[in-house]
């Protein structure tokens, strides 16, 4: 099996009438508002019958089609209809505005987008002012036929090296990057997962797998859908995370293994306690960015063991802390294994010590260092090459390894301040603001300081009704300055009344100050600099 078609059509010969896709019931949703299950042949049916409409129409390899569908059913036909005739998806976030759709449409070139109802006019208007030529279709009410791309077709047939999917990565500034993932990458990444072991082990055709992640992100596409496929089990998958009816979710889909992001776990440990958030048959969790603090305590609560993960959408495969024993709170994400390589570097390329922090460089042993990886960036080789040098995958991610092997994660390298020759983690101080109980949301970032290099500015978002003053200002500086060394404590502070995020809802940080801007000239910009004294000395 070379593309995830073939695999899609090998699970449905082998697994007819088993569970394919189940999708929760929500009220008030504009799609399935009761929910839904589809086995592996129904589902067949649906791609089949897109599969001969886009063949006919003249799709093929070289050709690729947006996908503004959020997580519904339709998403996945259209994606393995598509796999089938070798042209590729461009998954948009529904979250994206009018220029953000404007990009990433004229960006990948794309020659048709299916749309949800709600988002159809919005996309005329972006194809309206797109250089090239874009077709565009309601997913609730698709032609019998649909139009015919404007670029002519390959003879080329779909293989492992044919793209499968273009994914755009947030990154930290400028642009989102188009990454080029092939069905060598899929296939990759879904074997991978399901080798992990340990803890996470999958049997065939008996596994139903909740995954409230976007399918525009490479956790729930390429790894957790190809897996699944590839081992005859079930997808569930809500439009989004739910924590007020997460666990009856869990409970009535009979879900056997769940993924998270870091904030999941938080929040579902501050909801009420309930008889129904022990009712399950979840055996484990699988994500990344737990706060070490919360680590034990879900477990014990709810019942079982969350297995942190580390994975780059350009990396496709993952590493994952799921051999006992496990590391619990310390944000270990297992070792390097099956032939995934790792050095950990300083700014200069060389190797650091066991138990010194430096950048996770990665790659594959044997003669293609890159295989199964992305094949690069759309239109942009100088950034491919320039992550590639020395012939390793520069992440860009602080780790740790110890002498054993184990692998902990720090931060970003981009979410890091230095001051005074003091490497601060931006995600550290962020947790801390965010334990205070009047916060809602909290952004950590470097701003310039004329003596000490850098200095940590913090922009909070406080929960709704709280008294936003100069003195409740004072008492988060406090609140950081009793829960970290004084010089990680924000030296400025601004309150927001949101943050910008991405559909994950992960802060983007470059989108907070306008470019060229300097954050501590915001109006509002509190120096509490005076408060960062040294009281050891």
């Amino acid at each position: 099996m070379e593309t995830v078609y073939q695999a899609f059509s090998a699970a449905v010969e082998r697994f007819t009438d088993n569970a394919f896709l189940c999708v929760p019931a929500l009220t008030g949703r504009d799609y399935l508002p009761d929910g839904t299950e589809q086995s592996y042949g129904a589902a067949a049916e649906a791609v089949e019958r897109l599969r001969h409409q886009y063949a006919s129409a003249g799709y093929g390899c070289g050709h690729r089609v947006a996908l503004l569908l959020g997580n519904r059913p339709e998403f996945l036909a259209h994606y393995l209809a598509l796999n089938a005739v070798g042209a590729s998806i461009v998954p948009v976030n529904p979250d994206y505005q009018h220029s953000e759709m404007l990009f990433q449409l004229e960006h990948s070139e794309a020659e048709l987008a299916i749309c949800s109802t709600d988002r159809i006019a919005d996309m005329v208007a972006v194809t309206r002012a797109c250089a090239n030529p874009v077709h565009v279709l309601d997913v609730d009410a698709l032609p019998t036929s649909f139009p015919e791309p404007a670029t002519a077709l390959t003879d080329v047939l779909a293989n492992e090296g044919s793209e499968c999917a273009l994914l755009y990565t947030s990154g930290t500034t400028g642009r989102p990057k188009g990454c080029i993932l092939t069905n060598e990458y899929f296939m990759t990444a879904g074997r991978w997962y399901l080798d992990l072991g340990g803890l996470m082990t999958f049997g065939e055709g008996q596994e139903r797998v909740l995954n409230p992640l976007p399918l525009f992100h490479m956790n729930a596409l390429a790894i957790t859908l190809t897996g699944t496929i590839l081992s005859g089990n079930c997808l569930i998958t809500p439009d989004r995370f739910h924590p007020k009816t997460w666990w009856q979710d869990v409970a009535v889909t009979r879900a056997t293994a769940i993924h998270y992001l870091g904030v999941v776990p938080a929040i579902l440990l501050n909801q009420p306690r309930d008889k129904i958030e022990r009712t399950h048959c979840v055996r484990f969790g699988v994500g990344a960015g737990v706060d070490p603090r919360h680590h034990e305590e879900f477990e014990r609560r709810f019942g079982f063991p969350l297995l942190e993960v580390w994975g780059m959408t350009e990396t496709g495969r993952i590493f994952c802390d799921c051999v006992e024993p496990r590391h619990v709170g310390t944000r270990a994400f297992g070792r390097p294994r099956n032939g995934l390589q790792v050095r950990i570097v300083d700014p200069t390329g060389r190797d650091v010590a066991p138990d010194q922090e430096g950048e996770l460089i990665v790659r594959f042993t044997g003669p293609d260092p890159r295989k199964g990886f992305f094949a690069g960036y759309l239109k942009n080789e100088k950034e491919t090459e320039l992550v590639w040098r020395g012939g390793w995958f520069h992440t860009g991610d602080v780790v740790i390894q110890d002498a054993d092997g184990m692998l902990r994660f720090v931060d970003r390298m981009k979410n890091i301040v230095r001051r005074s020759g003091e490497n601060i983690s931006a995600a550290e101080v962020e947790a801390v603001l965010q334990e205070h109980e009047s916060i809602a949301q909290a952004a950590v970032v470097a701003v310039p300081d004329e003596i000490r290099e850098e200095e940590v500015l913090a922009c909070v978002v406080p929960l709704l009704g709280v008294e936003v003053t100069e003195a409740f200002a004072h008492e988060l500086i406090d609140w950081c300055l009793t829960r970290l060394a004084y010089f990680k404590a924000p030296g400025y502070l601004i309150f927001c009344e949101s943050l910008p995020t991405t559909g994950t809802q992960k802060v983007q940080k470059s989108q907070i100050f306008e470019t060229g801007t300097d954050p501590r000239r915001t109006p509002g910009c509190l120096d509490l600099r005076e408060r960062k004294r040294n009281k050891r000395r």
